[in-house]
């Protein structure tokens, strides 16, 4: 079913010093095909790497041996080392991969087919160097499937449908949908607590995060709990790292919000400039970075200070950005 191609490239600084310095920051360049390698001490961006059209998102598989980008027009995948930045393998004929996501126990690989209107489950087949990614199903989820999410247990998918204002859930071992939900205008990510018991949808189209009941392990439709005014086209979330707070960026409103999943309220609000969308929180705790979408830039700011202290130009409609160096992600 796939081409597989071994690339193996190496930054221009050299592999060996990037691997004993601090990891590497990545950033997708939606709009030019490629990765942005950007040093974290001098905040220069020191490499660009080409991938397949349109990279929005990536996630690091579970074992962390991994960084995976999601090449939706160029229908691939592409691996990288999170350590190096450099290409482990490139993973062609993978239809339409705008959302990706790994189930916990390495089980299920899934994406969502933003333009093709379905969600693919495969199965996930390392020791097939030939075929790693199986295609079990693909699930019609109209319409525009943006966000995925997957419980710990890894028993339950969840997907926001973008253009038809819902929330899907699917039984990941049947590859079944359970049922699917009306929520707020264009819905795109999507978060589950740390305890399993609720899931935030982010609501681009309007100014705030709503709060869902799935305690029961999604078996029933999820139940509107609460609404969070967060700041205008609430859209990425990424967790503080301490269990207890998540950020949701506002990219029309251009703030950040830092929302406590006790309360289920703002308690803090950072300024992001020039739509603020995709975010990693490094492992001091406190800085944060984010990509600028609309200025084609990485920006960093200081949350004790509540200002911009850095930003760094990148290429086109960054989007998703990830570095080793973050915090947990719960």
């Amino acid at each position: 079913m796939f081409r597989f191609a071994a690339l193996w490239l190496a930054l221009g600084l050299g592999v060996s010093s990037i691997a004993h310095a601090a990891p590497p920051i990545f950033v997708l360049n939606s709009l030019d095909a490629d990765i942005s390698i950007v040093d974290p001490v001098s905040f220069a961006q020191v490499k660009r790497i080409p991938t397949g059209k349109e990279p929005h998102h990536l996630y690091l598989t579970p074992d962390e041996k991994s960084l995976v980008v999601a090449n939706a027009l160029g229908d691939s995948l592409t691996f990288l080392d999170p350590k190096t930045a450099e290409v482990q393998q490139v993973l062609r004929g993978v239809s339409d991969p705008y959302h990706l996501r790994f189930s916990p126990d390495m089980k299920w690989f899934v994406t969502a087919a933003n333009r093709l209107d379905f969600v693919a489950v495969y199965r996930w087949v390392p020791k097939d160097a030939a075929n790693p990614l199986q295609l079990v199903k693909r699930i019609p989820a109209p319409k525009t499937p943006s966000h995925l999410n997957i419980d710990s247990k890894s028993s339950t998918l969840y997907a926001s449908l973008q253009d038809s204002d819902q929330l899907m859930a699917i039984d990941l071992a049947t590859q079944t949908p359970r049922w699917t939900i009306p929520v707020g205008k264009m819905p795109a990510d999507i978060f589950i607590t740390p305890d399993d018991k609720h899931i935030l949808v982010g609501l681009t189209g309007g100014s705030e995060v709503e709060v869902y009941d799935i305690s029961d392990g999604g078996k029933t439709p999820a139940k509107l709990v609460r609404k969070i005014p967060t700041g205008k086209g609430a859209h990425s979330f990424r967790a503080w790292g301490d269990h207890r707070h998540v950020l949701v960026s506002n990219r029309a409103g251009n703030t950040i919000s830092k929302i406590d999943l006790q309360s289920f309220s703002v308690v803090d609000t950072y300024p992001a400039p020039s739509g603020p969308d995709d975010m990693e929180v490094l492992g001091d705790g406190k800085t944060l970075l984010v990509t600028s979408r609309w200025a084609g830039k990485l920006t960093m700011i200081d949350t004790v200070a509540h200002k911009v202290v850095k930003q760094v130009k990148v290429g086109k409609s960054p989007h998703g950005v990830w570095t080793l160096d973050h915090m947990p992600r719960l």
